[in-house]
C-alpha cells in the first residue's frame, strides 16, 4: 500500500526506487507493475535485501 501511494505522488516517465526485505516482493512487485502499467526496469538481490527500479507509466 505504501509504494502504491508513492508511485501515485510522482508524474508519469518518473522512476521509483524500492527497498525492500521481504521476499515476497519478488513475487508482488512484478505483479504490481504489469497490472498497473508500470515499468520494472531492475529487480536485484543482494543478501537477503531486494531493490527494485520502477518507472511510472
Amino acid at each position: 500500500m505504501l509504494m502504491h501511494n508513492k508511485i501515485s505522488d510522482i508524474e508519469s516517465g518518473q522512476v521509483l526506487q524500492v527497498l525492500a526485505t521481504d521476499p515476497s516482493t519478488t513475487r508482488d512487485i512484478p505483479k504490481f507493475c504489469l497490472f498497473l502499467g508500470h515499468e520494472l526496469l531492475s529487480q536485484t538481490e543482494v543478501d537477503g535485501h531486494y531493490q527494485y527500479m520502477i518507472r511510472k507509466g
